[in-house]
């Protein structure tokens, strides 16, 4: 991608810039924050949202308006920033970006946040991933790869002891299993590899070694040369309280995490994120978009599990709400090359975000629950709630229509005042099978007690 195109917005009157038509790709709570944070810009006109949810859509004449084309209709996404005027597209799941939506839009002109298919290997390919940490020092777990069955089960044998068994392809935040002993291990292999429990994802798999230490997610604006981190931010994947159960695609987040410091903040940048924008960039695959590298803070250091090529929800949503400033500048400058510590500013306090699920998720669940207590909730000071799986009916009610129904976030001075923000807003919401974990945020708040 030329970092020197030509300003999005060309004007025969120097330095006034015309507003904006932004295209936001996806259906979630975190696609919701960024059409809401993007729609705030004075420099943008209007967000289409594609294909959206129940609360991405204010109407026609609205700021804000959901298109009817899915989020993996690369041609039809195509289609529609042409007929739209859109200036820039901005990517929010990972589909798409494995299916090189991207590379559709650049060569149709069109300006976008997102890398291209190639480097979003980094998270559709776990041992693309792996070798390319390997190749470049970036610090990582040992593994092993395999694609081969038996040949996994032999080199379990010969290695003993708790494994990490990932799915080396996408698997929607799922395609990890810690395995206690080597019996789990092979358990864990079957299901992926002969079962398919996660299709095509799991053909490849990794045996990573066990870490130990806490967890950790920093994401970072990239520009193809440089990379910004944003405040660390900490997810909980477990459905239940005290990380019990299956794992999900996130019931909640908060930042900044207080395990993470400045001076740990300062390593990770010069230790993962700049080696991996420096590596993408001698690979001849330029990255732009968001970098996120999702962390396990060991008594060596920080070492990546895993990297997004996107925003990660429901982090998304917290980080946010501490962004103060305008997002589309920011997007704006990392397409155009030019990202510099100027374009980023943080709030003090904190931000913490609930997920309100539907009873059975990650399983099966029910669809269609009426919603109610929305507003009440917004009406909490520092509250915003952000749609995730809903959906609008013929007379404009709000329903669900997926597994996260809506995202809840809070902030305020410090995280424990952002947790209760949070909560009190949460508990004003209802429908039937309401799910909640009640503890996002207990980790850090025992940590500064």
């Amino acid at each position: 991608m030329s970092h020197n195109r030509p300003p999005l917005h060309p004007d025969p009157n120097p330095g006034v810039a015309h507003p904006a038509q932004i295209l936001v790709v996806g259906s979630g709570g975190r696609e919701h924050a960024l059409a809401r944070a993007l729609a705030a810009s004075p420099k943008v006109a209007r967000v289409f949202v594609a294909p959206g949810n129940g609360g991405t859509d204010d109407g026609p004449d609205a700021r804000i308006q959901n298109l009817a084309v899915d989020a993996t209709d690369v041609p039809g996404l195509v289609l529609a920033a042409q007929e739209n005027d859109v200036d820039l597209v901005l990517v929010g799941p990972e589909a798409p970006l494995s299916m090189g939506l991207c590379d559709a839009l650049l060569a149709a002109d069109i300006p976008v946040f997102g890398p291209r298919r190639v480097a979003a290997q980094l998270e559709c390919s776990k041992a693309f991933a792996k070798q390319f940490m390997q190749r470049h020092g970036i610090p990582t777990a040992a593994a092993a790869v395999f694609d081969d069955l038996d040949e996994a089960k032999a080199w379990l044998a010969e290695h003993p002891g708790r494994v990490v068994v990932k799915a080396s392809g996408l698997a929607a935040g799922k395609g990890v299993i810690m395995a206690e002993d080597s019996e789990q291990a092979a358990a864990a292999l079957d299901r992926m590899m002969r079962d398919r429990i996660f299709g095509e994802a799991g053909e490849t798999v990794l045996l990573e070694e066990w870490l130990e230490g806490e967890e950790v997610s920093v994401l970072a604006f990239c520009d193809g040369r440089t990379a910004l981190p944003m405040p660390p931010a900490q997810d909980h994947k477990r459905a239940f309280e005290g990380d019990r159960g299956p794992n999900t695609g996130g019931m909640g987040a908060y930042a900044p995490a207080p395990c993470l410091d400045a001076e740990g903040l300062r390593r990770v940048h010069h230790e993962i994120l700049l080696p991996v924008i420096r590596g993408m960039r001698e690979e001849a695959y330029p990255y732009v978009g968001i970098l996120y590298a999702g962390l396990m803070l060991t008594a060596d250091g920080p070492r990546v599990l895993e990297f997004n090529c996107r925003f990660g929800d429901p982090e998304t949503e917290a980080l946010l709400a501490l962004h103060d400033g305008d997002l589309y500048d920011v997007l704006d400058a990392c397409v155009r090359g030019r990202l510099s510590t100027d374009d980023l500013r943080w709030k003090s306090g904190a931000a913490a975000t609930v997920v309100l699920a539907s009873a059975g998720y990650p399983g099966a669940y029910a669809k269609g629950q009426p919603i109610s207590g929305i507003e009440d909730a917004e009406a909490e000071a520092g509250v915003t709630v952000d749609h995730a799986g809903t959906r609008r009916d013929a007379d404009g009610r709000c329903l669900s229509a997926g597994g996260r129904v809506l995202a809840v976030t809070g902030y305020g001075d410090d995280l424990q005042d952002a947790i209760a923000r949070a909560y009190r807003a949460a508990d004003a919401i209802h429908f039937e099978g309401k799910h909640a974990r009640r503890d996002i945020g207990a980790r850090a708040l025992g940590r500064t007690r």
